[in-house]
């Protein structure tokens, strides 16, 4: 299967283009409340947006797996929102879905707020830049 080229980002979508730390993964509760997420109080991950359009995210618990969270894709921002088309991922049900995140962009900080992808759950991710791409 061979996957569409996305546009190339520009504007404020280049703001999300380079490398993100994951910084903390919770699981928000019905009452508003914050739980730990699926792969645990300490888990490490990496997010990689490119200019071109590409996404790739690769997420586990601190102490390693079993747990390993990944898929791959293109991405586009929509405002305040950022959508992950998957053609890469961990599960087949996952694949050519579309993840639509809120996104809230602070500096070199960024929270994405949206759907599990295999429960009705939200998650709250917040990421941290650790490098940019190349233009």
């Amino acid at each position: 299967m061979t996957a569409p080229t996305p546009p190339v980002p520009q504007g404020p979508t280049a703001d999300l283009a380079g490398v993100w730390r994951l910084v903390s993964f919770e699981t928000l509760a019905p009452d508003g409340g914050r739980r730990p997420g699926p792969l645990g109080e300490s888990p490490v991950g990496l997010l990689f947006y490119s200019v071109t359009g590409h996404v790739a995210v690769h997420m586990m618990p601190a102490a390693g797996p079993p747990e390993y969270l990944s898929y791959a894709g293109t991405w586009h921002r929509e405002g305040d929102r950022v959508v992950h088309t998957l053609t890469v991922a961990a599960r087949p049900d996952w694949l050519d879905s579309a993840q639509v995140r809120l996104l809230e962009l602070d500096g070199d900080r960024l929270t994405l707020t949206g759907g599990a992808l295999s429960t009705v759950e939200r998650r709250v991710l917040v990421w941290e830049r650790v490098g940019r791409d190349a233009p």
